[in-house]
């Protein structure tokens, strides 16, 4: 598996597979070609589809024009590439360069020709393959999940966690102090401050809930806004780990460096879907986005509050079990409806799958390397049209 760096990716809004993954992939082409003075850029796919509403224009022009170079955008909804839904061909106006890119999910870019190239690999491949096999690992050496981290990414994870931590912490405050409407057309208010101060004025724990909710919706909604989030594990589903993580900081007072040993348990999560499964909309849903943040948030919440390693195994697998299915259907293809409310509402479940893990014994009969698998079979079995081309599902009900 890869560096849990390439998981958390610092970033701006709104997606980091249109917005974030085809700004690497301009920037890498002009590093390659470094003469060419104007340029095309040809859409294809998912990728074109929602392009518009995910500010994919408007992050391939921004790389370009930095460079003082001219680019021409074309899209082609109707084209899917075989290796991935997400397709962006680059190329010089003379035709004297081009490069193809596959943006895979979380930021994450893949250059034709190297599809089969294997990315540097800082958790060896024999002994963490899935998670039974990182459990072993750590049942045999007495290890946390965090530990394991710790000890394969090296010390220096933890000033990189520090940054990401900061950055999740701002993003919540700042979309708890923004108000009005969101950019892109659907003219949807913000709600994280309003949800904030009305909760924090109800009595019991019906107004402790919504807290964390308010918390989540914080982070998606800067996110809609084009603002700096971290990937956890995308863009679209950003405001669920730290969502989670904030509320239970406050609730127990919990120090800083055990929020980071949380990142890092969480990032073991999502690095096992991401290696072995998908985290990308338009490859198998929402569940990709949605149900590995929530797993990754059950699972950190689970060891802030004592739990096993077992018990953090249910909590994960909780989370992306009862999100199979879930479709990407985005209206008009902006991360706004109905992504903002699932990540508010995936942070309330994790938080309670978190409750429901730690009250047993940590012992389940499906595995969460079962529920990656079924989350593949049921993604790939959904047809395009609810794999975030917002050409099907609420997006094509709304369209009506």
């Amino acid at each position: 598996m890869e560096s849990l760096r390439e998981l958390y990716n610092i970033g701006y809004g709104p997606s980091s597979s249109h917005t974030m993954g085809p700004r690497k992939a301009c920037e890498d082409f002009i590093s390659r070609h470094p003469d060419v003075k104007s340029a095309v850029a040809d859409l294809y796919g998912s990728l074109a589809a929602t392009g518009k509403g995910h500010l994919t224009d408007k992050a391939i022009r921004d790389v370009f024009k930095d460079k003082g170079i001219d680019v021409e955008i074309y899209w082609n909804a109707d084209i899917f590439k075989a290796y991935h839904p997400n397709c962006l061909r680059i190329k010089a106006a003379d035709d004297s360069a081009s490069e193809t890119y596959y943006s895979t999910g979380g930021g994450k870019i893949v250059r034709e020709g190297e599809e089969e190239k294997k990315a540097e690999e800082v958790y060896p491949s024999s002994a963490f393959s899935n998670m039974e096999e990182l459990l072993k690992y750590c049942d045999s050496e007495g290890y946390q999940l965090w530990e394991v981290a710790l000890k394969f990414d090296g010390e220096e994870i933890l000033s990189y966690m520090e940054k990401v931590w900061n950055v999740m912490k701002d993003a919540i405050k700042r979309g708890l102090e923004n108000e009005g409407v969101l950019p892109g057309g659907l003219k949807l208010a913000r709600k994280a401050c309003l949800v904030h101060e009305q909760a924090m004025n109800m009595a019991g724990a019906l107004g402790n809930t919504l807290v964390a909710h308010s918390y989540a919706l914080a982070v998606s909604e800067e996110n809609a806004a084009g603002g700096k989030i971290v990937t956890a594990p995308t863009c679209g589903s950003c405001g669920v780990l730290p969502g989670a993580l904030y509320y239970i900081q406050k609730e127990y007072d919990i120090p800083e460096k055990r929020i980071l040993r949380a990142l890092l348990t969480a990032g073991m999560v999502g690095n096992i879907v991401k290696a072995n499964g998908s985290i990308s909309g338009a490859e198998v849903g929402c569940q990709g986005e949605i149900g590995v943040a929530c797993a990754m948030a059950g699972a950190a919440v689970t060891q802030l509050l004592g739990g096993t390693i077992y018990q953090i195994e249910y909590a994960a697998e909780m989370g992306l079990e009862h999100h199979l299915g879930l479709t990407c259907d985005p209206l008009k293809g902006l991360v706004q409806i109905p992504c903002i409310e699932r990540n508010g509402f995936a942070c309330m479940r994790a938080i309670d799958h978190s409750s429901f893990a730690i009250v047993g014994d940590g012992r389940h009969k499906i595995s969460f390397d079962d529920v990656v698998e079924v989350m593949m079979e049921t993604g790939h079995a959904l047809p395009s049209l609810y794999r975030e081309t917002s050409m099907g599902g609420l997006a094509r009900v709304y369209e009506l």
